[in-house]
């Protein structure tokens, strides 16, 4: 049965990628098609000129770049060299950087990402910008914008995995937290990319003994917070779940299908570990080809765990939550 479905798989992603560079994947079982596109933590896909780009964790940022979503090539890193604040706040940071989102904002990309330590909360995020994402434009030059936000061992929650937020009133948001008193939100400055001032109020969207990778999408009149339970980073052993709750505000509270808010640890199932797809984790929703994407990491079981990019297509239900379907080979 195995060797049938990779046959199958192996058809479709054939076919898939001999379409047009400008159309998107049309089958649910090409995220297990293939097995090559290493990425972890994976940034929103956005999309620049004819390409479809993604960020992850790695040193300098990794980039990945693509024409259908299917085939994915290596891209330039964001940093050569650490920026030298990055260094000075978070000492033991050996320019690894964490978990990037990435918006189209004005005329720029804004690209956050984390700097830290493991299991510390000595922690922050910082902001890179750029006219294109295309590294054979003129204008193609990423510029440290330098610290958002920062936290250290006196604050009860932790400066990582941002994930950036525009809401329906044309305002800038910055959702991150992992573990400790959970996920928060904090205003941003649309003109800057900064925090809208340093003692604008952090909201608390989000708890859980293991909380982090909060992504937050609007659709249909609500904001849907997409939080990820469990422990990530041990390939086949790790226990990455993805849990959703829904607001009409952005600010909250968001309550899942049960109507538990999730500050009090609701949070509906979404996506979880199917077969050899374990642990997935990051979430991010493009919009391809008429159809909603859903992005994630994932750690493949048939390639000893390593953290792979998976994109499956998501629907809406009738009563408006999100849904998809992993296939299981």
């Amino acid at each position: 049965m195995r060797s049938t479905w990779l046959n199958l798989i192996a058809v479709i992603v054939t076919v898939l990628a001999a379409a047009p560079a400008s159309a998107a994947p049309e089958s649910p079982l090409f995220t297990l098609g293939r097995r090559d596109i290493a990425c972890h933590d994976p940034s929103t896909i956005v999309k620049c000129k004819d390409e479809y780009w993604v960020f992850g964790t790695g040193r300098g940022l990794l980039a990945r770049h693509s024409t259908n979503l299917i085939d994915w090539m290596a891209g330039q890193r964001i940093f050569k060299t650490p920026p030298a604040w990055t260094t000075n706040a978070i000492h033991g940071n050996n320019g690894a950087f964490w978990a990037p989102d990435v918006t189209y904002l004005g005329n720029r990309y804004l690209l956050y990402y984390a700097v830290s330590t493991w299991g510390k909360r000595t922690s922050a995020i910082g902001l890179a910008t750029n006219a294109t994402l295309d590294p054979a434009d003129p204008a193609f030059a990423w510029k440290d914008e330098g610290l958002v936000i920062q936290t250290s061992d006196a604050n009860n929650y932790n400066a990582i995995d941002p994930a950036i937020v525009p809401d329906a009133d044309g305002k800038l948001w910055l959702a991150f937290g992992s573990y400790w008193s959970g996920i928060k939100l904090v205003e941003l400055d649309p003109a800057t990319g900064r925090r809208v001032a340093a003692d604008s109020p952090i909201y608390s969207l989000a708890w859980n003994d293991s909380i982090e990778a909060s992504y937050i999408y609007h659709h249909d009149g609500y904001y849907y917070l997409f939080v990820n339970w469990g422990q990530c980073c041990r390939g086949v052993k790790s226990t990455y779940n993805i849990r959703i709750g829904r607001s009409q505000k952005i600010t909250g509270p968001y309550l899942d299908k049960k109507g538990v808010d999730m500050l009090k640890g609701g949070g509906t199932v979404f996506l979880e570990t199917s077969g050899s797809f374990i642990g997935p984790g990051h979430a991010g929703i493009i919009t391809a080809g008429g159809k909603d994407w859903l992005s994630c990491h994932y750690y493949d079981a048939t390639q000893d765990g390593r953290g792979s990019l998976g994109i499956l297509p998501l629907t809406w239900d009738a009563a408006g939550w999100p849904e998809v379907v992993v296939p299981n080979p």
